[in-house]
């Protein structure tokens, strides 16, 4: 075996996979993050850090085009592959293991791959919203010089442009947007003053995000001025058909766990999202004392954390009147901590088959609510918000309401 075949050989035993979960593939994404710690693989938080490209399911029409956009922004050697059920996971992932080995391919591929990716002319799009706005706190692209979208590399500003355009200094137009991404547009301050507002979507493709959820977020400084959601795939506002269709999943132990490792991931708690990970999967494959002692384990690990806890204290503090303004279940009362800690409690109730210390309602938090709820964070604790409120995901595509 040569030099090159032996470090190949090293890398793809620690490749990183970046996961597109469609809505209704729950299911098929959880079994692929159980086969992906089997192999030691790791999840990829952005698509310049990605080897594997998994899509879960078949996606609809407008996330297959972000699909493509992203596979673009991948560096060589990469692989892509789909995924139809849980069951296609193993062998779907040795397929992209031997894939990555074969060198003849990737340089094939080098040679007739685009040398800039295609964006989209529509200023209002999806362009850079697919990709991961930060690591663990959500920051923009702007602090994290390997995300950047090429376009904006290309930007000149030069001193006749900002004297000649609209009297605005070069940004009076969409026109003048580089490769079709729109730049900030003049808004009001809430004291009154002309401040800058500029679009950020959040979603749909996010490490650690609800699957289908489209957050376009306008911007002031980094606060969150206004805020619009969106399932993807689903064109335009629910009609009255869309509305007697199936709601969201039901809740069970599982899906509260596999909540509680998304907001640990993003708060960077290793440790814990690792326990959180062992207990979903110990729950999902139904060993009673096992799923028991992993899902203490973990809820003592999270009590014992006072870094954790100073993470999340202060995260979407919501009180009894916010509650009963935006008809939220009672569970959502306090901060991140205290969410996180609830949702524990009733695991632990659940796998025990008793009922919880606390007897709180376990009521699913509307996908509509999460832009009002959003509105006035700064952008840096936006997914954390949104990981905290344990949303329920939704069915497949087809059976989606928007939102």
């Amino acid at each position: 075996m040569g030099l090159n075949e032996l470090l190949a050989g090293l890398a793809v035993r620690a490749a990183h996979v970046l996961v597109i979960e469609p809505p209704g593939q729950w299911s098929t994404r959880v079994e692929l993050d159980h086969q992906m710690l089997r192999r030691g693989w790791r999840r990829a938080w952005t698509p310049a850090d990605a080897d594997v490209l998994a899509v879960c399911g078949v996606p609809g029409p407008e996330l297959a085009e972000l699909v493509d956009l992203i596979w673009e922004q991948m560096p060589g050697p990469r692989v892509r592959t789909s995924i139809s059920s849980p069951d296609a996971v193993a062998s779907a992932l040795r397929s992209a293991a031997d894939l990555l080995l074969d060198t003849p391919r990737h340089r094939a591929d080098a040679q007739d791959r685009l040398q800039e990716p295609q964006l989209s002319d529509d200023p209002n799009g999806m362009d850079h919203g697919d990709l991961d706005h930060g690591e663990h706190d959500g920051t923009s692209p702007e602090e994290h010089p390997g995300m950047r979208n090429p376009g904006h590399d290309k930007m000149e500003h030069d001193q006749t442009d900002h004297e000649n355009h609209d009297g605005h200094g070069g940004h009076g137009g969409m026109d003048m947007a580089p490769a079709g991404i729109p730049l900030a547009q003049a808004g009001e301050d809430r004291d009154g003053l002309e401040m800058d507002v500029l679009q950020l979507p959040l979603g749909p493709v996010l490490p650690f995000w609800p699957a289908g959820l489209v957050l376009r977020c306008s911007l002031q400084g980094d606060v969150v001025v206004d805020a619009e959601a969106a399932v993807i795939d689903n064109g335009g506002y629910g009609t009255p058909e869309q509305a007697k269709r199936p709601g969201p999943m039901p809740v069970s132990a599982a899906v509260r766990c596999d909540n509680a490792l998304a907001l640990l991931a993003l708060a960077g708690a290793d440790d814990a999202a690792a326990r959180a990970r062992h207990a979903r999967d110990t729950l999902l494959q139904g060993e009673q004392d096992a799923a028991q002692d992993a899902v203490e384990r973990l809820y003592r690990t999270v009590r014992k954390s006072r870094l954790l806890r100073w993470s999340l204290r202060s995260v979407l503090p919501l009180t009894s009147a916010d509650l009963e303004r935006h008809g939220l279940p009672s569970r959502c009362l306090g901060d991140a901590h205290d969410r996180l800690l609830w949702s524990l409690d009733v695991i632990r109730a659940e796998t025990r088959n008793e009922e919880p210390v606390e007897p709180i309602d376990g009521g699913v938090v509307p996908w509509a609510i999460v832009p009002h709820l959003v509105t006035g964070l700064e952008v840096a604790s936006v997914r954390l918000a949104v990981a905290s409120l344990d949303l329920v995901p939704f069915p497949a595509v087809q059976e989606t309401r928007h939102v």
